[in-house]
């Protein structure tokens, strides 16, 4: 058989390089891909919390000052301002659960009284979990804010 046959003996291929760069560039690839997903991923975490910060803030702003959009008659409504914040989180591409939005009118914030917050609490989920498993799962990402509470 020729020393480039199929049937070569194994302590012959101990010296064969051919295919060294194909097996290198395969390694090196996967972790380049690893990387790249990774910050994608931190990418989404970082916009999805300032969404959820965004929607967060309008909402207690909202609450505070007794908009028309979360109050009935001029009175603070609870069920109109949930509604608010989910729509702000929705139309910026996040969708919360009304269950996940906490409304609190007489809040203390930074040691002071008076103020309105909302305080969201979503469970962020990578699309692509890869090998790191406990975030497989995803994770809560949780945000509150506070805004004076007009007289």
């Amino acid at each position: 058989m020729s020393r480039h046959g199929a049937a070569r003996c194994p302590r012959d291929l101990s010296g064969d390089r051919r295919a060294t760069t194909t097996v290198e560039f395969a390694l090196c690839s996967l972790a380049m891909v690893s990387l790249v997903v990774g910050f994608l991923e931190f990418g989404r975490l970082a916009w999805t919390f300032e969404v959820l910060q965004e929607a967060a803030m309008e909402g207690a702003r909202c609450m505070g000052l007794r908009a028309p959009s979360c109050a009935s008659g001029g009175t603070y409504n609870a069920a109109n301002t949930t509604s608010y914040v989910v729509a702000r989180a929705k139309a910026r591409g996040v969708t919360i659960a009304a269950s996940t939005v906490t409304l609190t009118t007489a809040a203390t914030c930074g040691g002071a009284s008076g103020f309105s917050r909302v305080a969201i609490s979503f469970r962020f989920a990578p699309v692509v979990p890869g090998p790191v498993t406990p975030l497989a799962d995803g994770f809560t990402v949780n945000t509150s804010v506070c805004f004076p509470t007009s007289a």
